[in-house]
């Protein structure tokens, strides 16, 4: 059953349904989607799709050739392949059928990669022919840096020939937990605490199973699928796969600061500079900065904190890569008990946050809040930081935000103390507080919330927004 990607699929659909040829580049990290959310798309639809590997060129024409010639065009009746590669991408104006025709070539870097000419090939055509026609060429790879800079950048031959543009992100948390629907408020958010929102990864998971089942076999258990993966996708992306297991282990192991960085890893700093760009790059990391930070500000290396992206890479360098030795010798059971499901909640604390934003930017693109945000984030300063805090344009209304997730309920004392942290904001804005809380809250702070400017949400409120 295919799940979510719904405007990625509207996206898609819109340019299908223009009166004009589409070029369109489709990209993102490896598991994310693409190909599924494109064969989806297809569906029904006159369509070409085309999955390139690496191998030679020649076979690579005659892989794409058999694809094109299997659609009936007249061609067929003479020719067994292309013989070259104008001719078999021209050919897309002769697949027959009155709709627009669909040609999907995925992971399309491998096929340039082999052929460093077929950027200009493909722009050669489309300027003198194809873009006149109803046609639609869909190119996808997982490859993000080869695509933005060989693809898509400018001086390359396909810059500015792009009709569409759609660079594919991971699920957000309403669409992840819907491959878990059995499972209780609290344990979606754990799911994708630890799974993100990556369906490959979510796919893993049953939820007719305990989660405690789920994660000692599928991921801790040497030879299961989400063991080896972060070692996978590091070894197809990077080099010095060891260096980048030193950075990513420090930041997910609460390492924010570059200088904190430096001093776990011990790496060089203009190497580490460098390392830590690759890694952003392919969007494993990525640097956060505090609400109130211009743009000056976050121009400085210093500034900002570096996060793990993926929850999947950041619960894997928290519980799986430290212990290796020991899951490798068979203490799988051990690993969980005594390592994983003690710091579990702790972990989830930080994504909870992410949670509870999901929930906010929901409500507000369906308007339920009391004013239309139009920034949300984290804030922080030397002395206080607070979880949540969203802004309309003006500065005038604000929602503070608290994230508990923790076993004791919100306290009246933890309002107080987060009522403190914004002092500075002038007396004449609007401030409301929203407190998300996994344990729920004490009596007073309930009696509290009727009086003043105070929301109360519970973890069944925040998964029922779905």
């Amino acid at each position: 059953m295919f799940i979510g990607r719904k405007d990625e699929l509207n996206f898609l659909e819109e340019k299908y349904q223009s009166n004009c040829g589409e070029l369109i580049v489709v990209y993102g990290r490896r598991r994310v989607g693409k190909t599924e959310t494109i064969k989806k798309f297809c569906e029904g639809k006159n369509n070409v799709f085309y999955t390139c590997v690496e191998c030679p060129d020649e076979q690579q024409l005659k892989g794409l050739s058999n694809r094109l010639l299997q659609t009936g065009m007249p061609a067929a009746n003479y020719i067994k392949s292309f013989s070259d590669w104008e001719q078999a991408i021209g050919s897309i104006v002769e697949i027959p059928g009155d709709e627009k025709k669909i040609l999907v070539i995925d992971e399309f870097p491998y096929m340039v990669r082999a052929n460093r000419s077929l950027p200009s090939v493909l722009q050669k055509l489309w300027d003198e022919n194809l873009k006149n026609h109803n046609v639609m060429i869909i190119l996808c790879g997982s490859a993000m840096a080869f695509i933005e800079k060989e693809i898509l950048a400018e001086k390359n031959p396909l810059y500015g020939r792009a009709t569409g543009i759609l660079k594919m992100k991971e699920m957000d948390f309403y669409d992840a937990v819907q491959f878990v629907p059995n499972y209780s408020a609290e344990e979606k958010i754990l799911t994708y605490a630890i799974l993100g929102g990556i369906p490959h990864y979510l796919k893993q998971f049953d939820d007719k199973k305990t989660l405690e089942e789920n994660i000692v076999k599928n991921i801790l258990t040497r030879g299961s699928i989400l063991y080896s993966e972060v070692d996978f996708l590091l070894h197809q992306e990077l080099r010095e796969t060891g260096i980048y297991n030193v950075i990513i282990e420090a930041i997910a192991l609460g390492n924010t600061k570059l200088n904190d960085i430096y001093q776990k890893t011990q790496i060089e700093k203009t190497k580490l500079s460098a390392y830590m760009k690759n890694l952003m790059e392919l969007g494993i990391i990525y640097r956060e900065f505090s609400m109130d930070d211009k743009v000056k500000e976050q121009a400085n290396v210093q500034r900002g904190l570096y996060r793990v992206a993926d929850n999947f890479f950041r619960f894997w360098y928290a519980f799986v890569f430290p212990n290796i030795s020991e899951l490798e010798s068979g203490d799988i059971e051990g690993v969980f008990r005594y390592i994983v499901k003690p710091e579990l909640d702790n972990y989830t604390s930080y994504i909870f946050e992410d949670v509870c934003k999901a929930f906010l930017r929901r409500k507000n693109r369906k308007e339920e809040l009391p004013f239309h945000f139009s920034k949300i984030g984290r804030w922080w300063n030397k002395t206080y930081e607070l979880d949540i805090m969203a802004m309309d344009y003006p500065k005038n209304n604000y929602i503070l935000g608290e994230c508990k997730y923790k076993n004791q309920p919100f306290a009246m004392s933890d309002l107080r103390n987060m009522q403190k942290k914004v002092t500075w904001l002038k007396e004449d804005v609007n401030v409301l507080y929203w407190i998300f809380s996994k344990s729920g809250y004490m009596d007073e702070v309930r009696k509290a919330a009727e009086m003043e400017n105070i929301r109360l949400v519970g973890l069944e409120e925040i998964v029922a927004t779905c």
